[in-house]
């Protein structure tokens, strides 16, 4: 069967004989126990594919669902096909102001009243013909209508970083949702999906309250796929891209599950599930790739991560409670960690005590949010991140210490340190060992250098004598490399003599009894690695 990239329409995917993760029991459920729900998911998540699932299923489409667990309820003696109100907010044109806003939301309503037949009043206000498409379509059908709600929040989260048109955004948004508590009487069922969850957004307030499924453990396979799910489903893609790998299956899901596998929505943080889009885009062009990213905006991550002085590490393993991963907040207010855990960034993980923690959900998040950030990083000095990137790799691959230290050196020039301080002394109030922020930049700065450029490290690895900052594999070759910081009245060539002869005296190699020795020495003054020692 054929791999449904880029397919989000439930009706084109099963005529078109596309390959389909069977989601419908998650469905039935929900039409089965309640009446009103929310599910907050990131982009590119299996949101759309969601909604159009439900919009075929009320609409009767019987054909669509053989062999699937669905079939079962449209065959019931009490199940009636009705109208569907199906408003896809991702369409609405937000680059022209606020006119134009309420603009498309109005044609987008009248293109459904036409569909269904149903006759609208005059009004140009958007909130006004939304109520009299709910009034008119179950009066005209006798029947109560299904409102289906698709990225319900994308036209405000356009609109992050600008307070003003946001607040403006959400009016209108806000007086068009309004009329589903209106018309409850007119109501038989309702789905709305949307990246976040917001507080002062009031949508919810302007609802019957909604049972919110986001983080429910019940319904945390209801997007993205299971490992057991890509197991059962894709068979034939999982051997031919071994095949083509010349792995075997295994060795290729250990690679996938390290790469891919990792996002979790439900409160207990153990469902752990593939981005379908990357999921899909690996098996058609059978290569690691960043997939997921690249499809929303990552100027635009950059630039938050930017201009907040923010850095990759600060966010592992960070503490949250389970109150703030059920609410956190609005994006335009909420703070770091809560705008990159509703955008998808950052996921949920199981915490040190009974609460929660977010970390990133895997190795193509990770290394891609390292790209971003050091891209931005050596945009400072003009510094062409291929050229430093090629250095790297080229060290790295021919055993050349001296252009590794090159690469790593010209990205500690183009750090502004002073605006980072506040975010290196953010991150060191979450370890439990004492470092000056400075050191804690020039480490982490060099690990989100190595992840961006998709070099396997570990950072910190526990050995029973210690944690080494830095082990690296790379094509075969193994790096254990400790780094030092001369500060005032230390020289730089004492503190990499330390620094190798701590890999020495506390056997952090001895995992890696092939592994290069790379002791560095950072003169805190130049801000540049001055003294090495290595042992090949």
């Amino acid at each position: 069967m054929k791999l449904p990239i880029g397919i989000y329409t439930f009706e084109k995917l099963r005529t078109k004989g596309c390959l389909y993760v069977d989601k419908t029991k998650y469905l039935i459920n929900l039409i089965d126990q309640g009446e009103i729900y929310f599910l907050a998911r990131p982009r590119r998540f299996g949101k759309s594919l969601t909604v159009s699932t439900f919009d075929a299923l009320f609409s009767g489409k019987k054909e669509l669902f053989k062999g699937l667990y669905a079939e079962e309820f449209l065959n019931r003696p009490d199940f009636q096909p009705g109208p569907v109100i199906r408003l896809d907010m991702s369409k609405v044109i937000t680059n022209r102001g606020i006119d134009e806003i309420e603009n498309t939301i109005s044609k987008q309503v009248k293109t459904i009243a036409r569909k269904l037949g149903v006759s609208l009043s005059e009004s140009k206000l958007p909130g006004s013909l939304f109520e009299d498409l709910i009034v008119n379509t179950a009066e005209k059908y006798d029947q109560k209508v299904v409102i289906l709600v698709d990225e319900y929040d994308k036209p405000y989260t356009d609109f992050v970083d600008d307070p003003d048109m946001a607040e403006k955004v959400r009016d209108v948004l806000r007086n068009c949702y309004i009329h589903i508590k209106a018309n409850d009487e007119y109501i038989r069922f309702v789905f709305i999906t949307g990246i976040s969850k917001f507080a002062r957004f009031g949508v919810f307030s302007t609802l019957n309250t909604p049972l919110d499924i986001s983080i429910s453990p019940k319904y945390a396979g209801i997007c993205g796929y299971t490992e057991e799910e890509i197991i059962r489903f894709f068979p034939d893609y999982l051997e031919e891209t071994a095949n083509s790998m010349q792995i075997s299956t295994l060795e290729l899901m250990d690679k996938m599950r390290y790469y891919y596998n990792g996002f979790s929505f439900d409160s207990n943080a153990e469902t752990r599930l593939y981005n379908p889009y990357s999921t899909l885009s690996f098996f058609e062009n059978k290569k690691f790739f960043n997939y997921w990213i690249d499809t929303g905006k990552p100027k635009f991550i950059a630039d938050y991560m930017k201009h907040r002085n923010l850095t990759v590490e600060q966010f592992r393993q960070f503490p949250i409670t389970w109150d703030f991963a059920r609410s956190p907040g609005d994006v335009d207010t909420t703070p770091p960690e809560g705008f990159l855990y509703q955008s998808g960034y950052l996921t949920l993980r199981k915490g040190i005590t009974d609460d929660l923690s977010l970390d990133y959900p895997n190795t193509e998040v990770l290394n891609s949010m390292s790209e971003l950030v050091t891209q931005n990083i050596l945009r400072y000095r003009d510094e062409n991140y291929s050229l430093c990137r090629t250095e790297l790799l080229n060290g790295l691959t021919n055993k050349n210490h001296e252009k590794v230290i090159g690469a790593f050196n010209r990205l500690l020039a183009c750090i502004p340190y002073d605006d980072y301080t506040a975010a290196a002394r953010q991150s060191i109030s979450n370890n439990d060992y004492d470092m000056k922020p400075q050191e804690w930049l020039y480490r982490t700065a060099i690990l989100s250098f190595l992840q961006g450029c998709g070099v396997v490290v570990a950072a910190e690895m526990h050995t029973n004598k210690g944690r080494p900052d830095l082990v690296i594999s790379y094509k075969g070759n193994l790096w254990v490399i400790e780094i030092k910081v001369a500060h005032e009245s230390e020289t730089a060539e004492q503190k990499a003599e330390e620094a190798y002869r701590q890999i020495l005296t506390k056997n952090y190699a001895s995992p890696y009894p092939h592994a290069f020795y790379l002791g560095l020495a950072i003169d805190d003054t130049a801000r540049q690695i001055t003294a090495s020692r290595i042992r090949p």
